[in-house]
């Protein structure tokens, strides 16, 4: 069974993709950037402000879904530059502050829209 999810919890999505997908008792939220859901528009500000954005829209779409982020299993955290880690842990630790998921963290040579973060996360349905 697979299920597509679509929520105006997150951002529409700007190209040929779902915003997640539940299928065998998980959901693949994907990959989402500091796009405000209420005005489809790029969030101002540092990666501190672009990863509370990411993870407001990451947390809609995935409770629309009928889960929650403490359900969250794995993330993909892809920075513009590596050197915004510590920033973008501090807030990521606030939205997982137990029981975190499985994490990778990459530097990605550009992102779209060329915003600072994107992440992608996987949760139990």
């Amino acid at each position: 069974m697979r299920e597509v999810i679509a929520t105006d919890l997150g951002p529409k999505a700007i190209g040929p993709y779902s915003q997640a997908i539940k299928a065998n008792g998980f959901i693949f939220v994907s990959g989402q950037i500091p796009l405000d859901p209420r005005t489809q528009q790029l969030v101002d500000g540092d990666v501190t402000r672009q990863t509370e954005r990411v993870l407001e829209n990451l947390k809609g779409i995935v409770e629309a879904a009928g889960s929650s982020l403490d359900r969250a299993v794995k993330t993909t955290v892809y920075l513009k530059d590596l050197g915004d880690f510590a920033a973008m842990n501090d807030v990521y630790g606030r939205y997982f502050a137990s029981n975190a998921p499985a994490r990778a963290t990459i530097e990605a040579a550009r992102l779209p829209r060329d915003v600072r973060v994107e992440i992608e996360l996987i949760a139990l349905a």
